[in-house]
């Protein structure tokens, strides 16, 4: 396998193994300092492709952008996560097919989604669809 490291500074590096997934961690700043050298050191007598740099410079902005946005919404489910639980702490929550029900006393958020914990001790995953009445 051979590794390239495009720039001393930049913790991205390029794999040339097609069976193992390329991993970067490189951010804006990085990839212009990047592109910038690539600017100044090309050669004069073969200059760049101007279409092909724009379209590395706007799908570089389309990744970070997603990026961004996915942040985002991680955000604001998070936050939609935590409504639903202020909501359902003192109220009676059924699985959907009745194995578990209870007055749910606190409501847990991990990776898995939201999780609660009924006054008899038992948990009720709410990910996987229940009902809620009133205690």
């Amino acid at each position: 396998m051979t590794t390239v490291n495009p720039t001393a500074n930049s913790p991205a590096s390029i794999s040339k193994n097609p069976a193992e997934p390329l991993k970067t961690n490189m951010d804006y700043d990085s990839f212009l300092r990047l592109f910038m050298a690539q600017m100044k050191n090309q050669d004069p007598t073969k200059p760049n492709d101007p279409a092909e740099t724009l379209s590395q410079l706007a799908s570089f902005s389309t990744v970070e952008q997603s990026i961004k946005l996915n942040g985002k919404l991680d955000s604001l489910l998070s936050s939609s996560n935590a409504t639903l639980a202020s909501v359902l702490i003192g109220r009676k929550l059924s699985s959907l097919d009745g194995s578990v029900s209870g007055v749910a006393t606190s409501v847990t958020i991990g990776q898995d989604g939201p999780l609660a914990t009924l006054k008899d001790g038992r948990t009720l995953a709410l990910g996987g669809g229940y009902s809620v009445s009133a205690a």
